[in-house]
Order: C-alpha cells, then sequence, then structure tokens
C-alpha cells in the first residue's frame, strides 16, 4: 500500500506510531581494474597476477598498485593452477553450526608462479583427510566452461597431485 509521508509533527505527537516505506535504493558496484581482470580470466578457467618490476613481486589476487614499494604494478602474468598448502583447518561443523561427518577443509594456497605468500583462501577436497598437510602440492578443479560466472567459486575445489 501507498500512502503519504508521515509529518514529523504527527510522529513527535504520536499520531504516527509506526510506518513503512520501501526504499528505491540503486546501486551498482564496480570491481576495479584489477580484480575485474582476474574474474574475466577464471571465467575462462585461468589464474591471473599482477608483476611489480621494482620488488619483483608476483601478486595474486592481482593489485594495481604495490603495497611493498607504493607504486603501480606493471604486467599481467598469468601463473598456474597449482600450488601448495599454506594453512589449513579440518572442519566437522559447518558455518551455520551443522555437524558433519565428511569435513570440509577450508585452506590458503599459495599459488605456482606466484610470490612466496601470494594466494587465497579455498576448498581442498581429499578423501582421506588426514593425508592433508602443510606443504601439499594441489591442483584446482574448475567447474565446466559452460557452468562458470567470473567468481572464485568457479574453482571448485583443490586436490591433491
Amino acid at each position: 500500500m501507498i500512502g503519504t509521508t508521515a509529518r514529523r509533527e504527527e510522529i513527535v505527537s504520536r499520531k504516527v506510531l509506526t510506518f513503512t516505506d520501501e526504499p528505491k535504493a540503486h546501486y551498482a558496484w564496480d570491481c576495479g581494474e584489477a580484480m575485474g581482470r582476474y574474474l574475466q580470466e577464471l571465467k575462462k578457467g585461468k589464474l591471473i597476477a599482477r608483476k611489480c618490476h621494482k620488488c619483483q613481486r608476483v601478486m595474486i589476487p592481482p593489485r594495481i598498485f604495490c603495497e611493498k614499494c607504493f607504486r603501480d604494478t606493471d604486467e599481467w602474468v598469468y601463473v598456474k593452477d597449482t600450488g601448495r598448502v599454506n594453512t589449513f583447518s579440518v572442519c566437522f561443523v559447518t558455518w551455520d553450526m551443522k555437524r558433519i561427518k565428511k569435513p570440509q577443509i577450508p585452506s590458503v594456497i599459495e599459488i605456482d608462479g606466484a610470490s612466496k605468500g601470494m594466494g587465497f583462501l579455498h576448498m581442498i577436497h581429499c578423501p582421506d583427510w588426514k593425508k592433508v598437510h602443510v606443504g601439499m602440492k594441489v591442483k584446482a578443479v574448475w567447474k565446466p566452461k559452460g557452468k562458470r560466472q567470473g567468481a572464485i567459486t568457479d574453482i571448485l575445489y583443490w586436490v591433491p597431485i
């Protein structure tokens, strides 16, 4: 139901105790040059990073600005869809606090071809979770081409290699 806006004096005098409004909030989100290109490449099944020639770092997720030497990064470079486990957790409880028998294994994965410490958080799929360890080599398992959307979830999970 559409009505008229409550006047201040009606609210102050308590003639109107409650009212409903439906804001017309329209917005758009710009992911920026680096993240935009990164997401486009994910949709193609590729990982792309940015290189800083001054400090020789290869950064993934990519950045247009190097936070180490305080200058613009210089070029796009493709990196492999393989890496190593930097750290991980074995979770028998989901994010919404449901117990599960087969654990989820979130992990920080350092990407091959990127600088040490560069990577991102993702899930590992390993039938024997007790074999997961820091330094373990892993490879991305991608969604089929037609199902990718240009998101980090275009990688289904990572598996040991």
